[in-house]
């Protein structure tokens, strides 16, 4: 194994991790700025206003991505184990 596929599977790592969180850290962000908005409107400044909708959020997205996320790192895992299978490890 040289180094070009070991970087190579690197960034297939780096670019399926990014991918698949990409829907978590999204709506987490979205709703992590709603709040902060409308705290900001309403000068409400309870602590547990910032976390529960975002942690609710996040489980909603979660339930929703996860086929989408398995995909991800299912194609990954393949395209990995092909290259060990072919010898190119």
């Amino acid at each position: 194994m040289d180094t070009v596929s070991t970087y190579e599977i690197l960034r297939l790592m780096i670019n399926t991790v990014l991918l698949a969180s990409a829907p978590v850290l999204a709506i987490a962000l979205v709703v992590g700025l709603a709040v902060s908005f409308f705290q900001a409107l309403t000068q409400i400044q309870e602590m547990t206003l910032t976390f529960v909708p975002k942690i609710v959020a996040i489980f909603l997205v979660l339930a929703l991505a996860m086929p989408f996320m398995y995909g991800t790192v299912m194609r990954l895992s393949n395209r990995v184990f092909d290259l060990i299978v072919s010898g190119g490890l």
